[in-house]
């Protein structure tokens, strides 16, 4: 991944917000280069990490995929005949053309890195504007490393391009070690 951010889209109301999303999805916006992974790997992580075998309550929590092409609607469409061949059953999936993602309130962007103070702290004092930060690709990287995805082997790979301190690096070194336990 290049980069996430956490936001809202696949609704009309502008400029939603988490107390006002109107129409609009809770939903996750994906930078990634296509030489390194593909937009149908990308699905299978998709398909893979929830279960959309039954409607959601609300519109808050649909379950979309939200794309920019017609190439991505496409493999999309594929991808979900095919899940729902695999799961014999039909998915509660909507694929619907992305016509704005509005980012989240900055409390709501970099989840599991905000529940690390120090780690926090560290790549605050190198993304000091909020905006900095949530775009950030190292930032994007350490939060996914706090959520358990990558290796020792990543981290040290990635040692130089996320720019820690050696104190918070040596701290997400112990956290990565443990998911690997």
């Amino acid at each position: 991944m290049v980069r996430t951010r956490v936001g809202y889209a696949g609704g009309t109301q502008a400029d939603p917000t988490y107390y006002s999303l109107g129409d609009h999805s809770e939903s996750i916006q994906i930078d990634y280069d296509p030489d390194v992974i593909s937009y149908s790997d990308l699905l299978n992580v998709f398909w893979q990490s929830h279960s959309p075998l039954f409607p959601s309550y609300t519109r808050q929590y649909a379950s979309l995929i939200l794309y920019h092409d017609e190439e991505q609607r496409q493999l999309a469409e594929e991808s979900k005949r095919r899940e729902e061949e695999r799961a014999g059953a039909t998915l509660h999936t909507e694929i619907v053309p992305l016509d704005r993602f509005y980012p989240a309130e900055d409390y709501h962007q970099k989840h599991d890195l905000r529940g690390n103070a120090a780690l926090l702290r560290a790549m605050a004092a190198i993304y000091p504007d909020p905006d900095d930060l949530r775009d950030s690709t190292a930032a994007a990287r350490v939060n996914g490393y706090l959520a358990g995805y990558g290796t020792p082997e990543d981290l040290e790979a990635d040692r130089e391009r996320l720019g820690l301190p050696l104190e918070a690096y040596e701290e997400l070194a112990r956290i990565v070690a443990r998911f690997r336990r």
